[in-house]
C-alpha cells in the first residue's frame, strides 16, 4: 500500500501545481465531484471531447485565418466556442487567450489574431498534455488498488 500512498501524494501534488500555475480552475473540480461510481470516467470522457472539438477548432481558426478576406465574425464565433468549451473543463489559461482573442477580432486585427492562433495552441498543448499526465496517474492509483483522492 506504500506504492499507492505514494501516488495518491503525487496525484494531490500534481493536481494543486496545475491550479497552482493556473491550467486549471475551480470548473474542473466542479466537473470532478460531478463523477461517481455510476459514471467513473465522467471527467475523462468531457475532457476527451473537449480534446475533439479543441482540434477542429484549431484547425477551423487556422483555415479562416489564412483566407484573403478574413470574416472575422467567423473567427469570433470560433474563438468563443473555444472560450465556453474550455471554462466549462475548467481549462483557466486557454480561456483567458480566448478573450485577448476575442477583443482582436473586434479590432479586426490580423497580427493580433496570429499571435493569439499561436499562443491558443500552445496553451491547449500544454493543458491537455498535463491532463493526460493527471488521467495517466490517476490509472496508475486505480490500477495499484488505490482510490482517486478528492481535491478540496
Amino acid at each position: 500500500m506504500a506504492a499507492v500512498s505514494q501516488l495518491q501524494r503525487q496525484f494531490i501534488e500534481y493536481t494543486t501545481s496545475l491550479y497552482n500555475e493556473g491550467y486549471l480552475d475551480d470548473q474542473f473540480t466542479q466537473l470532478q465531484k460531478l463523477q461517481d461510481e455510476s459514471n467513473p470516467d465522467f471527467v475523462v470522457e468531457v475532457v476527451s471531447l473537449f480534446f475533439e472539438d479543441s482540434e477542429k477548432l484549431l484547425n477551423n481558426l487556422a483555415t479562416a485565418l489564412q483566407q484573403k478576406i478574413v470574416d472575422y465574425k467567423q473567427v469570433d464565433s470560433h474563438v468563443h466556442q473555444f472560450k465556453g468549451s474550455s471554462s466549462s473543463i475548467g481549462a483557466q489559461r486557454v480561456t483567458t487567450v480566448c478573450v485577448h482573442f476575442r477583443n482582436y477580432c473586434d479590432e479586426q486585427n490580423l497580427d493580433g489574431c496570429l499571435r493569439c492562433l499561436q499562443q491558443l495552441n500552445h496553451e491547449y498543448i500544454l493543458v491537455r498534455n498535463k491532463l493526460e499526465a493527471l488521467f495517466r496517474l490517476e490509472q496508475q492509483i486505480l490500477q495499484a488498488g488505490g482510490s482517486i483522492p478528492m481535491m478540496e
